[in-house]
Order: C-alpha cells, then sequence, then structure tokens
C-alpha cells in the first residue's frame, strides 16, 4: 500500500524546495526538515503500521534524492564512518534521507565544511556527533563550536565510557570555546572523576586550572641554563620543575592512583608521548619501563645526543632528573601492552596489575618533584 495521498503530495511539495536537512521523528510520525527559509515540519497520516509507514517514506525521499528507493544502506556503518563519502555534494545529500546513520556517515566526513557540519547537527544532535564534528578544525574555528561545546558540558554527567568523557573534555578545552568560569567547574568535577584530568592533561597541560609552586631549584637553574635555549632536554628540563610541570605531574599522579578505566589509562599515556614530543630521542616507545630506564642509561653514559650531553655539562647535578625525564618521555600506549593484553580487569584490580609498570613510574615522577 502507498503512502496517503496527502502525505505524498505534501513531501513532494518538500522535496522541490532549497531542502539543507531532514530528520524524522518516528515516535510522533511527524519529518522536520531545514530549508533555506527555516524549519518545516510535516505531520504524516499513516495507512500502515507505524514502521512501515516510516519505510515508504525512506523510500520516497531515497528516491527522489539519490535515485533509488533502497534507502541509505545502514548496514555498511563501518565503511561509512571511516569518511569514504569524500564529495560535498554527496555528503550534502546524505543529509535528506532522513536516517540518522547516514547523518553520522556526514559527520565523520574528514572534508566537511561548517555550512554542512551545521545541517548535519541539526538532523542529529548527539554526544558523539558533537565531538567528531569538533574534531574538524574548521567547524572548532566556526561559531556552532560553543554550541557544540555547550552540549558536550551539559551531556557529560551522563557519558558511561570513560574514552568519551576524556574526548569530550579534551575538545571542549580548544581555545576560546569556555569561560574561565566554565573550565574552572570542570576541573572541579575532575576531583570525583579523575578521567577528566585526561582531557587537560591532553589540552592544556602547561595552563591546569590549579596551581602549584614551581621547583625549588627551578630559578637557579633556570638562569644557569639561559645559554641553552634551543636545546629541546633543557627546555624539557625547565618545563616539568616549573610551577605548571609540577602541577601536571601531580595530576599524572592522581590519574594513576584512581583510575578506573582501561581507557583512562590508555589515554594518560598517549598525553605523556604527546607532552614530550621535541625530544628527538625519546620518540621510541618500549614495551617494558625496565627497557626504557636501560635507553635512558645508554644515553646518558654514550653521548648519544649532543644536546643532550650539553644539558649534563651545564646541569651535572641533575643527572638522576635528566634520567627520570628520559624515562616519562618514553612513555607511550606500547608500554601498556604486555599488562592490558592479558586482562581486561577494571578498578582497583586493574591498578593492581599496572603496579609494576606505574611503581617505578611514579618514583620517577617523585624525583622530578623532589
Amino acid at each position: 500500500m502507498p503512502l496517503s495521498n496527502e502525505d505524498n503530495l505534501r513531501l513532494n511539495v518538500l522535496l522541490a524546495q532549497d531542502l539543507k536537512a531532514v530528520r524524522i521523528d518516528e515516535s510522533k510520525m511527524i519529518v522536520h526538515a531545514l530549508t533555506g527559509k527555516g524549519e518545516v515540519s510535516i505531520q504524516l497520516n499513516p495507512t500502515l503500521k507505524d514502521d512501515k509507514y516510516i519505510r515508504l517514506v525512506k523510500e520516497l525521499l531515497s528516491n527522489k534524492i539519490m535515485g533509488s528507493p533502497g534507502g541509505y544502506p545502514v548496514y555498511i556503518k563501518r565503511w561509512t564512518r571511516m569518511g569514504q563519502e569524500r564529495r560535498e555534494e554527496s555528503l550534502a545529500q546524505l543529509l535528506l534521507l532522513g536516517e540518522e546513520e547516514a547523518v553520522v556517515a556526514v559527520v565523520h566526513a574528514p572534508q566537511l565544511t561548517p555550512d554542512i557540519a551545521r545541517h548535519a547537527w541539526w538532523a542529529y544532535p548527539s554526544a558523539d556527533n558533537a565531538r567528531r564534528l569538533l574534531e574538524k578544525q574548521e567547524v572548532a574555528e566556526s561559531d556552532l563550536a560553543r554550541e557544540l561545546a555547550e552540549f558536550l558540558l551539559e551531556f557529560l554527567p551522563f557519558e558511561v565510557e570513560h574514552r568519551d568523557m576524556i574526548d569530550s573534555v579534551r575538545l571542549c578545552l580548544a581555545p576560546r570555546l569556555l569561560t574561565d568560569d566554565e573550565i574552572e567547574d570542570l576541573w572541579k568535577r575532575a576531583r570525583r572523576k579523575q578521567s577528566l584530568y585526561v582531557g587537560f592533561l591532553h589540552s592544556m597541560p602547561d595552563e591546569l586550572p590549579e596551581q602549584a609552586p614551581p621547583h625549588p631549584e627551578h630559578a637557579a637553574l633556570e638562569e644557569r641554563l639561559r645559554p641553552l635555549a634551543d636545546n629541546p632536554y633543557a627546555r624539557q628540563l625547565l618545563r616539568l620543575l616549573s610551577a605548571p610541570g609540577q602541577m601536571y605531574l601531580t595530576t599524572v599522579n592522581r590519574v594513576i592512583d584512581k583510575a578506573a578505566s582501561q581507557d583512562s589509562i590508555v589515554s594518560l599515556f598517549q598525553a605523556l608521548d604527546a607532552h614530550a614530543a621535541d625530544l628527538p630521542l625519546c620518540d621510541c616507545h618500549p614495551r617494558e619501563i625496565a627497557e626504557a630506564e636501560a635507553r635512558a642509561d645508554y644515553w646518558l653514559e654514550q653521548g648519544a645526543d649532543a644536546r643532550l650531553q650539553a644539558l649534563l655539562e651545564a646541569a651535572p647535578e641533575q643527572r638522576g632528573r635528566i634520567r627520570s625525564m628520559l624515562v616519562l618521555a618514553q612513555m607511550g600506549e606500547p608500554a601498556l601492552n604486555p599488562i592490558f593484553g592479558l586482562t581486561d580487569a577494571i578498578g582497583s584490580v586493574m591498578r593492581k596489575k599496572l603496579k609494576p609498570l606505574t611503581d617505578p613510574l611514579q618514583a620517577h615522577i617523585k624525583r622530578l618533584q623532589t
């Protein structure tokens, strides 16, 4: 049985307009459309069961937009979420099918423009879509970004997956998206849910809202190392001993002590990796911390990098802290593989299994703080 005459007529009139996006409220049987002149709604009058009638509506939309009544192939989610839809025209067409999975394919596309992003957000506002949109630089710099950030902040208490919590915080902390008060409130929330700290470590490692005193030796060392201003090892050592660096290390310890999920720890180690990205020798990521310590000893003893030797000669009494800095800089996700490859534990059991890695790591952090 076809669509009712009234619905068929109204939908065809709608499709003749300058359509930007379509969404279908299946519970209320309403078709909402975003046009060049604003929003339009059509109350459907089903002649069949609701689910079958909705299928007919989507077939009509697909036939007019794509030239095929088959609708959007929702069974190829993985393919579409990898951003295989490339042309801007095809992305715009997907937003007219009334299919949520088609909108998801659009927000995953790497070449998204701010206009299409805004239409996609209207068609299917969700936390995951907001995160995917904010990952695009053009969208993050558009006027839509603030709206997306507000949505993620409001939805944050309802997130279940720690990975999603971290990504939401990380993306919301992009420059100029949040006010100082909002950032402070987000930091306070992290005291109850330590996974949120990891988002801060990714986005603003040198500007954390909480203050800590600099290392007692920082000021004198900074003066002595002034001739090494272009030395990446000297810069990283001073960075860690500065007030922001000491707060960074304290926050890393907080996450290690209270981490509730493997996602939190994996993201933390990715943040550690990014924090030391400027150190030339430390782009290797061993699977064991003992190997990282052995490499640090070798570099220090064999003069593997002239710039590292220059730092040692300028501050020989800092050798122990420099070694700890080099060990910390080699930390990355591979160091977790020998542990997480054998267990899916979470919470206190996970933290206990991590101790062969985290106890030596925290000892190095302590050396940089005392």
